[in-house]
């Protein structure tokens, strides 16, 4: 196989191809109908051809145009099963690998960026890569002290592929509609461009990871890998073995698909929080599910080790940087929706500018519009499905719909674009493993502004702590009373 595509010509040839393919398969279809196959039958056969020829274009780019793939894997579930059915397959292949490059380029990169005597840093290195994405591949090595590593190396000429599929994509979006229907692809490929220079540099990647795997150290949930070596289009990682995320969503049992699901939630919001920093890509090929972790004092007997799943997290190439945590917007937003105050969402939503000074809505309507797809926070624990978010994509992209109308006026302010695409993509996650989880839970603890009665009764008891300490005798010289934390 030849290295990375670069000539502009040639990729443009085959994403041009994508649209054309698709028209020429409908006149193919239409055909068939006439000559005596029903709609159904050939529709479904049109459609097996379409995703075909999609998913193995941009697998063989890679680049752009597998970043875009990988992005669209996540809204999957959102599709019409009679639509999704055909494309699942290929949509899963994308997520977890795409055609490798050659030893010898892979060799090259290595040289060229760490050294001509690259093999001193490993006693082992597997030619053979063990996963391969938009931009890079990743391969399992030993580390001169011993260590597994991932050695992820980036494509000889990812970054001017990269924008250039992404330009010549966003040119295309309008014809792609009928590839993937329903999805706006345009914003999506305007918002990946943006942060095209960010996935590129190893360097901010490395520090983003560092400062997850500080914070999440001793964290017995989530495992962060840390980060072994750093250069230019190479970075070296510990390897973490587990169960891809992808493989959970087609054949994991019910404790699993519930366990990860819990997990990627609580990793969700927990680590704009906790870091300041919001993992931006959640697509399943970046999480794994990891057995428990042994006890060292008390080893498990034969049977394995006891105890809760844990959610392994890779690739920090694309992250929000949130100083201050996810926006107490959201948080305020949510829980007066659960209040049914929709003079108050609707006032914080025109002071974010979701609704322009030149828009005026019903603030009733726009809490209608709300109150579904905030469903899985107005319970203990929700179980999500493709079937609920069907529901929610049909509601609003129906043009004949009152949400639909509405929504279109609606505005998206740029600080909340990558928050807002995290959000959808991990939701379409959780839909994909049909799992249970209790996200109430999660925005309790984690979500700034959502448990104002907690905050308020915590107010209260300090008051009062107050108060008994001012009022108790000189001499008792115990230790204050803990503070209730919101």
């Amino acid at each position: 196989m030849s290295d990375l595509p670069r000539k502009a010509v040639t990729r443009t040839a085959k994403l041009a191809a994508l649209p054309l393919g698709f028209a020429g398969r409908a006149t193919w279809g239409l055909g068939k109908r006439i000559g005596g196959k029903s709609a159904e039958l050939v529709a479904r056969e049109v459609q097996q051809r379409t995703a075909d020829q999609l998913f193995k274009t941009l697998g063989e780019l890679k680049g752009g145009a597998m970043k875009l793939g990988q992005a669209l894997s996540v809204f999957e579930s959102a599709l019409p099963e009679e639509i999704a059915g055909p494309y699942r397959a290929a949509l899963t292949k994308l997520q977890e690998a795409a055609p490798p490059l050659p030893a010898r380029t892979v060799h090259g990169v290595l040289a060229e960026r760490i050294g001509e005597d690259w093999r001193e840093y490993f006693l082992e290195f597997e030619d053979t890569p063990a996963a391969a994405a938009s931009i890079g591949q990743v391969h399992r090595a030993v580390w001169h002290d011993g260590r597994e590593v991932a050695v992820k190396v980036q494509y000889p000429g990812a970054g001017e592929a990269l924008l250039s599929d992404l330009a010549q994509l966003s040119r295309f979006a309008r014809l792609l509609g009928p590839l993937v229907p329903g999805m706006d692809i345009k914003p999506l490929i305007k918002e990946l461009r943006d942060r095209v220079s960010e996935e590129l540099d190893y360097e901010l990647e490395a520090q983003a990871q560092r400062e997850h795997a500080a914070e999440f150290a001793d964290d017995p949930d989530v495992v962060i890998p840390q980060v072994v070596h750093q250069a230019d289009q190479v970075l070296v990682t510990e390897w973490i073995d587990g169960i891809p995320l992808s493989e959970v969503i087609v054949e994991g049992t019910a404790e699993q698909r519930d366990r990860a699901g819990q997990l990627l939630a609580r990793f969700l919001f927990s680590g704009p929080a906790r870091t300041g920093l919001l993992h931006a890509d959640p697509h399943p090929g970046n999480f794994r599910l990891l057995p428990p972790a042994q006890d060292a004092e008390h080893p498990e007997e034969e049977g394995g080790p006891a105890g809760p799943w844990r959610l392994g997290v890779l690739d920090f190439g694309t992250v929000d940087r949130l100083p201050g945590g996810l926006p107490q917007t959201i948080g305020d937003s949510l829980r007066m929706a659960l209040e049914g105050d929709a003079a108050g969402v609707y006032g914080l939503l025109r002071e974010e500018n979701f609704v322009k000074e030149s828009i005026d809505l019903d603030p009733d309507e726009v809490l209608d519009y709300l109150l579904p797809i905030i469903e899985p926070t107005q319970v203990e624990e929700f179980t999500f499905t493709r079937g609920w978010i069907r529901d929610q994509a049909a509601r609003i992209a129906d043009p004949r719909s009152p949400a639909h109308q509405l929504g279109r006026q609606l505005n998206l302010p740029p600080a909340y674009v990558l928050i807002h695409r995290v959000t959808l993509s991990t939701i379409g996650v959780l839909c994909q493993l049909g799992a249970t989880v209790r996200m109430r839970d999660e925005l309790d603890t984690w979500l700034p502004g959502f448990l104002a009665e907690t905050a308020d009764a915590a107010e209260v008891v300090d008051a009062a702590e107050a108060t008994e300490v001012a009022e108790a005798p000189e001499e008792a010289d115990e230790p204050e009373g803990e503070t209730v934390q919101a």
